[in-house]
């Protein structure tokens, strides 16, 4: 068990290969693995296939620090702002390098990882009707449905090579409590072939145990678990701490032209050595306005017998 505790630099050195397709930024808006994107970048992984629903700004980053070749997602922005500049810029001027955009809705790409979980290589459904997505998608096709002879279409399985997921707390085993918006995670979970679990906190295995229903990632599926406080800053973690709205306005005024993206890149990735290094900057008063003030617990439940 005690191999799976390692260092971001460590799991991202050991499971996430160049040529890798990546899974993260699986609960929509929030708890989004900034920490371990930020990690893939200085490590200068290349040709990467990013996969996630609505990835806010991480996957722009990564897109503009080159480290992507495709991208699998319904949206690409800065969610607050509106343009992810990297983004467009890759897309319609192949800078830093040309990116392959297979569009999905959210409901087929959550179609897609369900059916890896499942296990199967496709799955049924009505959706996308009236669209052009299935137009652009050589992964959605038309076909007759048995039994009853309906044209339906049918979306293939995402297999992610790495899911990443960030959670409020693990154990060393890396079996995590998650709640809040759960999004496509149970399900990418379950489809990716190894997961790296990045923590706000690593807690004995006897708190895990003590809620088993919290617990969406089990560990044995999990390959390396990380302590990384704050790892989804700049997007909030459900009673961790809150969105840091003025990051993301400040990064879409920074990153309107390529220069501007360079010096950014820099200033709060390449430049920082580490996590710790990131926080140093970001400034501990901010980072402590952004912590929950209002607490809202849960019931007790009892799982005595």
């Amino acid at each position: 068990m005690k191999a799976k505790l390692v260092t971001l630099r460590e799991a991202v050195e050991r499971f996430v290969p160049d040529g890798a397709s990546v899974a993260l930024g699986l609960q929509l808006e929030s708890m989004i693995p900034f920490a371990a994107g930020h990690e893939i970048i200085r490590q200068g992984k290349r040709d990467l296939t990013l996969v996630g629903p609505i990835s806010d700004i991480l996957f722009d980053q990564m897109i503009g620090a080159g480290c992507v070749r495709r991208v699998m997602a319904a949206w690409v922005g800065n969610v607050m702002m509106g343009s992810a500049y990297n983004f467009r810029r890759a897309i319609e001027e192949g800078v830093p390098n040309r990116v392959e955009m297979i569009d999905h809705t959210n409901f087929t790409l959550a179609l897609a990882l369900h059916a890896a979980a499942l296990g199967v290589p496709f799955l049924p459904t009505h959706t996308a009707g009236g669209s052009d997505v299935a137009a652009r998608n050589p992964d959605i096709t038309e076909f007759e449905a048995p039994f009853t002879g309906e044209t339906m279409r049918a979306v293939r399985a995402i297999v992610p090579d790495v899911t990443i997921v960030q959670a409020q707390r693990a154990d060393p085993a890396g079996n995590a409590h998650v709640w809040g918006n759960l999004g496509v995670l149970p399900d990418a979970v379950h489809a990716a072939r190894r997961v790296i679990v990045i923590a706000e906190e690593i807690v004995p295995s006897r708190v895990i145990a003590s809620d088993p229903n919290r617990t969406v990632v089990p560990g044995f599926l999990v390959c390396a678990v990380v302590e990384a406080p704050c790892g989804a800053h700049p997007s909030p973690v459900q009673g961790c701490y809150n969105r840091d709205n003025a990051y993301y306005r400040e990064y879409h005024e920074a990153t309107r032209t390529r220069a501007q993206f360079e010096a950014w890149l820099h200033d709060w990735v390449i430049g920082t050595r580490d996590r710790e290094a990131y926080l140093e900057r970001i400034g501990r008063a901010r980072i402590d306005a952004l912590k929950v003030r209002k607490r809202a617990w849960s019931a007790r439940a009892d799982f005595g017998n």
